[in-house]
Order: C-alpha cells, then sequence, then structure tokens
C-alpha cells in the first residue's frame, strides 16, 4: 500500500495577523519543522498546499521532495485544499498533517497505518488529533469538502468506519493564534 502524505498550509494566518508558516521555529520555520516530521514518515509521495504567502513561502521554506498544490481558493478554509490536492494522490491512502503543528510524531503516522478501516484518527490522551488517515475510498469525498473543520465533519458522519489510534500525551499544539505560538515555543524549550 503506498501512502500520500499531505501537509496543509495555505491558510492566510487571519487570527495571528502573520504568515504562521514562516514564523522561526527551532531555527528555521514553522512550516520546515513540520515538513522535516514528513519526510521523516517515509511517504511515496509528499504533497503541501500553499495560498496565502505561496511566494514568500516558497522562497524561504525547504520544499524538497515536496510537490505544491496551489489553493487559490484557500481563504475558504482548509476543505478546499484538501479538494484540490485529492486530484494530485497517486497512492492508496492518504496521511493529512497541519502545517502548522510541528509536534506531531512519525510514530503516531506509523500507527495510524496499522489501522485497516477507510478512516483514522490519532486519539491523544486529552481527545482527538492530526493526523487523519484517509483510504481511497474515501478520496471521492474528499474532493467534494469544502468550509473549515469539513474533514471533521466527514470523520464524524458515520459514512465510513473509523478507527481512533492510542497516541500518549497531549494533542501537539496547532499554531493559530500568538498565544499558541508562545506556549509552543515554551514547551519547544
Amino acid at each position: 500500500m503506498g501512502v500520500t502524505g499531505l501537509v496543509l498550509a495555505a491558510g492566510g494566518s487571519l487570527r495571528l495577523g502573520e504568515a504562521k508558516q514562516l514564523l522561526p521555529f527551532r531555527g528555521r520555520t514553522l512550516l520546515d519543522a513540520t515538513l522535516d516530521v514528513a519526510r521523516a514518515c517515509g511517504f511515496d509521495q509528499l504533497l503541501v498546499t500553499l495560498g496565502g504567502s505561496a511566494a514568500r513561502v516558497r522562497e524561504r521554506v525547504d520544499l524538497t521532495g515536496c510537490t505544491v498544490i496551489e489553493n487559490p481558493a484557500y481563504s475558504s478554509g482548509c476543505g478546499s485544499s484538501i479538494s484540490t490536492a485529492v486530484a494530485a494522490v497517486n497512492q492508496s491512502a492518504l496521511v493529512l498533517l497541519l502545517g502548522d503543528q510541528p509536534g506531531v510524531d512519525a510514530s503516531s503516522v506509523r500507527k495510524l497505518l496499522s489501522a485497516e478501516t477507510p478512516l483514522a484518527v490519532c486519539r491523544y490522551d486529552d481527545g482527538l488529533g492530526h493526523p487523519f488517515l484517509f483510504r481511497s475510498s474515501a478520496f471521492n469525498d474528499l474532493s467534494e469538502l469544502h468550509g473549515d473543520k469539513a474533514v471533521w465533519k466527514l470523520l464524524h458522519s458515520g459514512t465510513y468506519a473509523v478507527t481512533e489510534v492510542p497516541v500518549a500525551g497531549p494533542v501537539p499544539i496547532d499554531v493559530d493564534t500568538r498565544d499558541d505560538y508562545e506556549r509552543l515555543l515554551s514547551e519547544a524549550r
């Protein structure tokens, strides 16, 4: 079974007020850190969606080994990035990662891949969180997503069997606000 990793990094960072993909993190950028995690997963194909600040991201982020998918509708929510990118998937499974969540561990992705259901999600100590796994039977529905939280709606729709894969620890920080970023920096120290 081949696996595509999809890193969602197209957002306009409206709540933060600046391009979160380019925030400094561990001597590089936040998106660089997330792409390092994605590369460590050994995906057969690695896609990254860009939209807001795409030109600056291309200049400053190491996109080696990634196929960049530009999402002109990025401001309508992450559903548009997923629906845009799924057409480029050439493997039988898709792992969805957030470009602003560098605390995900490659071992969590490996655990997800052991799930046999069409969808799988990480069950952390404090709740459900990314990354998600989608098998090819769900790709058609992924291609029709729109809006924010669309992938969560699909996960909870009852359309597909879902495996909750246990992962120790809290849900990794997803940087949406300045407070999230400060918390991430604090935990990284």
